[in-house]
């Protein structure tokens, strides 16, 4: 009898945010009374998760104590100097408690607002067609190439291009492989569909919702503020 695959995440959660500030991390910045972190987590778990992996710093001794929905699900694993390392040391974690058959969600840790609906959908699609996929949306906005001294080179057309979000979903050891074989031919590799790409691996894009904002710069947490006051409740 064949085994049901299982449905997994990981969170990528031990990077310095740099960009936010200085002094502080994004994914513990408060909203309503609950981080960044601990929003993200919970949406997660709006799915029929086996368990989720969240990859922290060595000195993370703060993400262990937050009052996480479905606590017993979370695993912990020591995150890399790159979000990529830290990608692939969960999967390394999950490795040794999956199948890799299994299907994976790597999703930001400072992505808070992503919408039940589309998460389902992702995973609707990715099963259905047995393929790799990633939330995305198109881009809207006229493009132009820039040359030096800031002057327009061209206009680019914006036909054929989305923005990539997440989660991007893969099966665990197409996905572990993937990474691993990016990074050791010292490929720059920025998020999961890269190295997906790099080893010729099929990838679709679902679309997403342009509220699916990640947390880059200190004022991008009143916009997620309001994005989540906006949002009802599944």
């Amino acid at each position: 009898m064949k085994t049901q695959t299982k449905l997994w995440a990981v969170v990528p959660a031990a990077g310095s945010g740099s960009r936010f500030s200085k002094t502080e991390l994004k994914q513990y910045q408060y909203i309503q009374n609950y981080t960044v972190l601990e929003h993200t987590v919970n949406r997660l778990h709006t799915l029929d998760l086996a368990g989720c992996v969240l990859a922290i710093g060595e000195q993370d001794h703060f993400a262990a104590t937050l009052a996480f929905q479905h606590k017993n699900k979370l695993h912990f694993c020591e995150g890399g100097a790159e979000r990529m390392h830290s990608v692939l040391n969960a999967l390394m974690y999950l490795s040794e408690i999956a199948d890799e058959n299994d299907w994976v969600l790597v999703h930001d840790a400072a992505r808070p607002c992503v919408t039940t609906d589309c998460l389902t959908r992702l995973v609707e699609s990715a099963q259905h067609s047995n393929q790799s996929a990633i939330l995305a949306i198109p881009v809207r906005d006229t493009l132009k190439q820039v040359a030096q001294q800031n002057l327009i080179d061209k206009t680019v057309s914006r036909e054929l291009l989305w923005q990539a979000q997440t989660p991007q979903m893969a099966r665990l050891g197409v996905l572990k492989n993937a990474i691993e074989q990016a990074l050791a031919d010292h490929i720059v590799i920025t998020d999961e569909a890269s190295a997906l790409e790099y080893t010729q691996q099929p990838v679709q894009v679902v679309q997403g919702r342009s509220d699916n904002i990640k947390i880059t710069y200190a004022d991008d947490l009143e916009l997620a503020r309001l994005i989540l006051l906006s949002q009802i409740p599944s």
